[in-house]
């Protein structure tokens, strides 16, 4: 293509055959450097930071899951990636040590006994030689390097989703993206209410009566509607029917909470059930592996949920390959240092934020969880678990909303504090999570980017930087003719010290001014 390349092999063997290995060898300039998300073992959620190294610097017992962006000494900038994984192992890549400027490939083995960690992990104890069997006559995974002359090029480069597969569902009309009121993350806090609020029936009805109120398409159940090992063991507080009921009425759909290995446990009865009760799609967490048994475990599931018409969210996943164009009912999924993270460390920095979208979302879309209310500036971050913040200010959060793909797009905050700021929901209401065009009207790896993206007649801009503040010229040379009315939230002239400070204003713009 002219935005990349890619090789695949393709075989024409009668039976199975076991593929040992695959044998990949980069072998750079002295000088390359590379976005490198360390990886530590094969049992991963794939939720890395993106270090910035001399591949000469990284030993052979270093290794990277996907995508990793190279940097060459000339300035271009090399995304390694895959794609069409099916039935087959995830690629990994390492370093060859000795100060050589090679990096060399590494597939987890397949695995031949497993052994369950507390209620929710799967963590191999044996494995056997070779890393995947599989038929003879197929074709392989695509080893995907889109090359790109300005960083902005990779958030504007779909090759991955090029590569899958081809759709394989029959009809796909009930498949609606959209967004998502969520409970995990504000720890089911809501406040101002005639009731206790917890796991149980009357806060649900309130997330869905905020959702209705907004047109928020969903409501995720997360962890504790029923025991996370037992998916038919309910939790005793939350009338689950009720509740499906109660949202239909109101026309919100229900997204639940499952762990893979429960899923995986009870798999045609769990979801004949939840296709019985009304439920919109599920997010299945905790897989944490990307061996070919792993793997395949995704496409049953994208097969299976599809039949019912479920909606599929990955979380505790490996990076996107191509799938949700086999099965567009895979409407995003984790694989990400998101947001959650803030909840417990300080990782979550503005520079952070704006390396994943050259990174990590060149691979496709992922559920990084926006939309924090409680902003703080790097001095006054503290991760607390049941009350988390944001680094950062309020206007970078409302940005991700435009510059992060994700088709299924989170509302992480309370609606007690959503419902506190209506100048607020009046953009996260109507923001798109789908779009017809985008351009990247300018980018730096790590340092800043501001995405614009088409929806209809309407245009969205999204703009991010690191800690560093930044003014742009923009030319809005890309708008069709004619007057625009522009709706602009801008950090405030306090948001340095107070990071939750912004403006919102109005006024009207052409296509040949610069803002």
């Amino acid at each position: 293509y002219d935005d990349g390349v890619a090789y695949r092999f393709v075989t024409d063997m009668a039976g199975t055959v076991k593929v040992r290995n695959e044998e990949l060898s980069l072998t750079l300039a002295p000088n390359d450097s590379i976005w490198f998300p360390d990886e530590t073992s094969f049992l991963s959620h794939s939720e890395r930071l993106y270090r910035l190294l001399a591949i000469s610097d990284i030993a052979d017992t270093q290794m990277c899951c996907l995508p990793a962006v190279i940097v060459k000494s000339n300035g271009l900038k090399v995304a390694v990636s895959e794609s069409d994984l099916l039935d087959y192992a995830g690629l990994y890549l390492r370093g060859s040590g000795g100060g050589q400027s090679v990096l060399q490939s590494k597939f987890p083995p397949y695995p031949l006994e497993e052994q369950l960690y507390r209620d929710r992990t799967v963590k191999i104890t044996k494995t056997a030689d070779y890393i995947a069997e599989t038929k003879g006559v197929r074709e392989f995974p695509w080893r995907v390097f889109a090359i790109a002359e300005k960083d902005g090029d990779l958030i504007e480069n779909d090759i991955i989703y090029r590569l899958g597969s081809p759709l394989r569902l029959k009809e796909t009309s009930w498949i609606k993206p959209g967004k998502v009121a969520w409970d995990w993350w504000n720890a089911n806090n809501l406040y101002g209410i005639g009731f206790k609020s917890g796991i149980n029936t009357e806060s649900y009805k309130h997330y869905i009566d905020f959702a209705s109120r907004h047109k928020i398409e969903y409501v995720i159940f997360d962890e504790g509607w029923s025991k996370p090992s037992d998916l038919f063991e309910l939790n005793p507080d939350m009338n689950m029917e009720g509740l499906f009921a109660f949202a239909k009425e109101r026309n919100v759909g229900i997204i639940l909470w499952v762990t893979s290995k429960a899923l995986d446990d009870r798999m045609g009865e769990a979801l004949d059930r939840f296709e019985k009760w009304g439920a919109k799609g599920i997010k299945v967490d905790f897989m944490q592996r990307d061996d070919q048994k792993m793997v395949n475990y995704y496409e049953k599931v994208a097969i299976e949920a599809a039949k019912r018409h479920l909606l599929v969210d990955f979380h505790g996943s490996y990076k996107p390959t191509g799938l949700s164009r086999t099965y567009p009912n895979v409407l995003t999924r984790e694989g990400v240092r998101g947001l959650e993270h803030s909840k417990w460390s300080a990782d979550i920095t503005p520079q952070h934020d704006v390396i994943l979208p050259f990174t990590r979302m060149f691979a496709g879309a992922m559920d990084f969880t926006p939309g924090a209310m409680v902003n703080a500036t790097k001095e006054n971050f503290r991760p607390i678990f049941t009350q988390p913040m944001s680094q950062g200010t309020r206007c970078h959060q409302l940005a991700m909303y435009v510059v992060y793909e994700s088709p299924l797009q989170m509302l992480c905050d309370s609606p007690s504090n959503y419902d506190r700021e209506p100048a607020i929901m009046e953009f996260l209401s109507p923001v798109p999570t789908t779009w017809d065009l985008t351009k990247v009207l300018n980018a730096s790896i790590g340092h800043y980017v501001t995405v614009a993206r088409k929806k209809g007649s309407d245009w969205f801009i999204g703009s991010m930087t690191n800690w560093t503040p930044r003014d742009f010229s923009l030319k809005l040379d890309f708008l069709d003719g004619g007057n625009y009315e522009l709706t602009e939230y801008a950090d405030g002239v306090n948001a340095d010290t107070y990071a939750s400070d912004y403006k919102k204003s109005s006024r009207q713009v052409k296509s040949s001014e610069i803002i």
